[in-house]
Formats: C-alpha cells, structure tokens, sequence
C-alpha cells in the first residue's frame, strides 16, 4: 500500500478550501482517507494553515511521500 500526503478538497466552487489527508496512492481526490492531519483555507488573508506536526512526522517516517500542493503549502 503506497500511501501520499494531500489535499482533499471541500466547500463550493469558488469558496473552497481543504483538508491535508493522509491516503492510499490510487484513491480518488475526495475518496475516503485514512487519517486527517489538518486543513487550509486560502480565502482568508493571511491563509489559514493549521497541521498536526506530530501526525506529519509519523506518516513521513513510515514513507509516506507529499504532494506538490501540500509542499508548498509546508514551505510557508
């Protein structure tokens, strides 16, 4: 099981934000996850980012990769 760090997307078009999940490789976008490690809403100034570093840790120890968004989004 390849499991990846990534963004799961909610709310409406135009006012969306996200959630940072922990999921297998070959799930949908928005399919079921295994573990939720935090959220970030870009419609707010600043945006707001707000995750679990303990949680993060953990899965990255244990080979989980990052997807390009949630790098970017660690990099702020």
């Amino acid at each position: 099981m390849s499991v990846v760090i990534r963004l799961k997307k909610l709310g409406a078009r135009g006012r969306s934000t996200y959630r940072i999940v922990v999921i297998e490789k070959r799930s949908k976008r928005d399919g079921k996850n295994i573990e939720e490690i935090g959220y970030y809403n870009p419609l707010v100034k600043p945006p707001e980012i707000k995750i679990e570093n303990n949680r993060l840790e953990y899965w990255l120890k244990n080979g989980a990769k990052t997807s390009s968004g949630v790098n970017k989004i660690l990099k702020k």
